[in-house]
């Protein structure tokens, strides 16, 4: 199993006046190294566990991207991967290792396999990978919990801010609400028609917020995948996001058109016309 290795990379020509392999070994790097260092599959690099010090000519095998995994987001790590024993001789450690993963068998429950793992010895822990998973990502968690509080937050005061638009754009046509009771317009054909007008307006606003909210997020995923060199998406609009808004735009909007229209057609026919 391959393991991650903190290593310094020193371009330059191989290394023949040094007892190394005929075939230098070969490696793995992530492409955030390869891109600093201006290294591509197939050259050779002097590899040691510190800079400056001796090492292995080794050749680059491949280069890997990063995955998705919001842990190693704000890491300035590079990663080389090595073949355990050429791992072990280079960094001399012998048969220790910091830590390794265990896959369990399909049906198997990863918590039996910790305990199992556990009881059979001191000195080590075993964790189910879901465990730290959650533990990593202690930091998202938080700032999860910080954008829903700005959301709630800006739910409530754009609730507030359409139903005083709603209102004020609904008392400056009074005076042809006015005449058309007069007409005989009846309060309900109103209502409806003040409510109707509401929820149009709120689903071509939903419209309009779901376009900006993709171009932001395709913005913001553009520019720190490129600043971190990982594929992790950072904002997201997602079907579930665009239908719960919709639905929220919409409530307010039908909720707000009435309470606008309740207040007008209460007033008397005479009274919108300013009589």
């Amino acid at each position: 199993m391959p393991l991650a290795l903190l290593a310094a990379v020193l371009p330059g020509p191989p290394v023949c006046a040094q007892a190394a392999p005929v075939v230098p070994r070969t490696v793995t790097i992530d492409e955030r190294l390869a891109a600093a260092a201006a290294l591509a599959v197939g050259d050779r690099v002097l590899l040691a566990p510190e800079a400056g010090g001796p090492g292995d000519t080794v050749t680059i095998a491949a280069i890997t991207r990063r995955g998705a995994d919001p842990s190693e987001v704000a890491r300035s790590e590079y990663r080389v991967r090595l073949h355990l024993d050429h791992l072990q001789r280079l960094a001399g450690t012998g048969d220790r290792v910091g830590r390794f993963a265990v896959a369990s068998a399909p049906g198997v429950a990863p918590e039996s396999v910790a305990a199992a793992i556990d009881a059979a010895a001191f000195g080590f822990r075993a964790y189910p990978a879901a465990a730290v998973a959650i533990e990593t990502s202690a930091t998202f968690r938080v700032v999860n919990r910080f954008h829903r509080a700005i959301g709630i937050i800006t739910i409530v005061a754009s609730a507030i801010f359409l139903l005083c638009i709603t209102l004020l754009k609904v008392d400056e046509r009074r005076r042809d609400v006015g005449a058309l009771r007069l007409l005989g317009l009846s309060r309900a054909t109103v209502v409806r028609a003040v409510v109707l007008e509401a929820a149009l307006v709120s689903l071509v606003g939903s419209a309009m917020g779901a376009g900006l909210g993709w171009a932001a997020s395709a913005l913001v995923n553009w520019h720190y995948q490129g600043v971190y060199a990982t594929p992790l998406r950072f904002a997201i609009v997602t079907p579930g996001i665009v239908a719960f808004a919709v639905t929220l735009s919409l409530g307010l909007g039908l909720v707000s058109g009435w309470v606008a229209a309740q207040r007008l057609v209460r007033r008397a026919p005479l009274e919108l016309v300013g009589r």
